[in-house]
This record gives C-alpha cells, structure tokens and sequence, in this order.
C-alpha cells in the first residue's frame, strides 16, 4: 500500500494532464514534430553550408554557426522528449534527466541570447570602430569568443541545480517558480531584459550611424553632379577665365564633401564578394588609411568607387537587416511566454495558453535557416547546392545505379 501511493504521488510530479489539454496535445505533438524536423536539417545545413562553402567561411559567420549550435541543441535532444510529454502528458525519464533537460533548455537559450549580443557588437563596431572590431573579432578573439558564450552560459545556470523540476503548466522541465528566487529572477533579468535590451540598442545606432552615412553620401553625389554639369556649361565657351573659375569652385566643393564620403568608404566600403558584408577571413593586414585615397577628380569618368562604394553599402545594409530581423523572430517567440508568467504568478490563467506561449519559444529554433534562405544569397545558393547533392541519389535513375554496378564487376 505503501509503494502504491508514493508510485502515485510520482505520478503525480511527473504529470500535466488536465481534461483542457486533452485535444490541444495533438496539435503540440505535430508542431514539436515540425519544428524538430525543420530545425535539425536546416542549422544542420547552416553548418554544412559555412564548412563547405569557401565564401561563407567568414568571422562573422562563425556566430551564426554558433548560433545554429545552440538551436541543434534543442532541436535535436530537447523537442524530442518535449514532444514525448505532450504526447503522453507526463513526463517519462525521471529526475535527474529532468534536471539535466532544465539545465540544457536554459543553457541554449542563454547562448543564443549572447550570440545575438556578439552579432549585434560585431555589426556596430565594423561600420563605426573598424580598427577595434579587428582586434575584438581576431581569430583568436573570436576563439575565446565562443568558449565564453558557453562557459558563460553554463556558469549562469549550474547554480540552479537543485530547483529544476517539472512544471505542469509548460508540461515540461524548468527551474521551480519560487524556490530558484532570487537568483532565477536576477539570471532571467539579465539574459532576456538587459541582454535583449542591449541588441536593440546596438542596432539603433548602427541604424543612426548608416542613415548619416547615407545623407552623407547623398550630398556628395549631389555635390558632384551640380559640378559636373557646371563643368560642361563651360566647356563652351572661350573665356578661359570663367572656365578656371569654374574649375577651381568644383575642387573646392569636392573637398568640402570628401570626407564624409571617405568615412562611408572605410566604414562600409565592403568587398562586394562577400554577402555577408565583409570579408571578415582576410586579416592578414590593416586595411588601407584614409590617407592613401586619391581624391576623385569633378571629370565625369572619376565616379566609378562611389559606385561600388554604394552596391556593398546596400549589401551591408542586407545583412544588418537580416541580423535585426533574426533578434526580432527572438524576441516575438519569447515576449509572450515571458509576460504571461509575470502576470500570471499564481498559475490562474488556463493550462492551454501557458502550453500555447510555451509552444511559440519552439519556433526560434528552426527559424533562422529559414530567415537565411530568403534574406541571403549566398545561403540561398549554399542550401540549394547541399539539397541537389542530397537528392541526386533519389533522382537518378535506378537502371543507370544497376548498369554501373554491372560495368565495375
């Protein structure tokens, strides 16, 4: 009799089931099944794609394939069980390997938040401070980079040990509510509040520094055509002083606009074989000062770098947007499940909608590859040749496989 109740009241710790629930499970287990297919494969891919692929081998990249480690993390190992419990509505594997998903869980997201961090820095200090960028973002920088993101987030949440449990609401393991505070509280502060609130402010700036680049640069091609077109009035005429004087009016108007223009050439003059940007993997040397420019000439045929000054300048802006766009599909996963648990302290709001937000933290997991398909060529180009490669066996013909074998026997 005795075993009987303490096998109950375990079923009862383990278990979230509620007549509520009941339905809504189905529809978790096909999402958890579809968030574990679609984000194994693609940050699988995303790696494949930076190993592979020689244009995408950049510094920069490196935190985006960092970032796809933290999500494999959880798609691979976590959704699985996640999966399991909703199916089953309790939890299956015991204790200890419940303290082990609460700490693995809160490890990925802690990684993927400083990550987003780094990615945000590194974005601001290449269009503002390129010189420190290059120190920070070495080869070896970056090294220690990634270590500390991990060790970091390992550090923050080991402390939290003894107080992770299951929690009926969520179905699944997280630290206990109040026996991890104030700790918890202070971890989870920093990391979704101050860390997130870093990101965003990070992108305001760059977003302020390459809108006045921009005006900038606008008011120097403007500058430059006014002259033009002054110089080519006066071609006409004979009086040689008017022409000097024309001339000499439009070096003077470049000189008073080329150095905003040369700040735009250094700050976001980017190689334009890069699609990321920068060429982040040649760091052999220092790039060349703004000393060495040869200012261009008022003739007509001299605009060709600000051209290309302009295409990698848009390129830049690309990806930056990408970049914002990956913290935004962030932030919208997990705003919801966190405000619903600041308002809701005493648990009164219904099961299913604790399960719903829950379920939404699922999606920043699988997201991003597909946030790099559409919004990155290069990526784009990348996966579709890792997808040929992987379906040219499927798609080759079966008489063709038999004739070869044949002819090597």
């Amino acid at each position: 009799m005795w075993m009987n109740q303490t096998n109950q009241t375990d079923d009862d710790l383990f278990s979230c089931y509620s007549p509520s629930v009941t339905a809504y499970r189905y529809f978790a287990v096909l999402w958890g099944c579809a968030v574990t297919l679609t984000g194994t494969v693609g940050n699988v891919m995303t790696i494949l794609a930076f190993t592979l692929d020689p244009r995408l081998r950049s510094r920069f990249n490196v935190l985006i394939v960092n970032l796809a480690v933290a999500d494999l993390l959880y798609c691979t190992i976590l959704q699985p069980i996640s999966v399991d419990s909703y199916l089953h509505l309790r939890w299956r594997s015991g204790q200890v390997w419940c303290r082990v998903f609460g700490l693995l869980l809160f490890l990925s997201n802690s990684v993927s938040i400083i990550t987003l961090c780094l990615v945000a820095v590194s974005r601001y200090l290449l269009v503002a401070k390129r010189a420190l960028f290059e120190r920070v973002f070495s080869n070896r920088g970056l090294i220690l980079l990634l270590i500390s993101t991990w060790a970091l987030g390992l550090a923050s949440f080991v402390p939290l040990w003894p107080v992770y449990v299951f929690v009926p609401q969520v179905c699944t393991c997280s630290f206990h509510r109040t026996r991890g505070r104030p700790y918890s509280t202070i971890m989870l502060f920093l990391y979704f509040f101050v860390g997130l609130g870093c990101v965003g402010f990070f992108y305001m700036l760059i977003y302020r520094r390459v809108k006045v680049a921009s005006q900038a640069l606008l008011r120097y091609r403007l500058s430059r055509r006014s002259s033009r077109r002054a110089a080519s009035s006066a071609q006409g005429t004979n009086d040689s002083g008017v022409e000097s004087g024309i001339k000499t009016c439009s070096s003077e108007m470049s000189s008073q606009v080329e150095q905003p223009q040369r700040e735009i050439i250094y700050e976001n003059d980017l190689p334009p074989s890069q699609s990321l940007a920068t060429d982040l993997n040649s760091s052999k040397g220092p790039k060349p000062t703004p000393d060495v420019v040869t200012v261009p000439s008022p003739v007509p045929a001299a605009p060709a770098r600000p051209t290309a000054t302009s295409g990698d300048d848009n390129e830049f802006k690309r990806v930056t947007h990408m970049c914002f766009t990956v913290f935004l599909c962030f932030v919208c996963c997990f705003v919801p499940f966190l405000l619903l648990n600041i308002a809701d302290k005493h648990s009164r709001a219904p099961q299913i909608l604790h399960m719903f937000c829950a379920n939404l933290t699922w999606l920043n997991s699988c997201i991003n590859p597909v946030l790099y398909a559409v919004m990155n060529r290069q990526f784009r180009q990348a996966y579709h040749v890792l997808l040929t490669r992987a379906a040219a066996p499927l798609t080759k013909p079966w008489w063709t496989s038999t004739w070869w074998h044949c002819q090597k026997s």
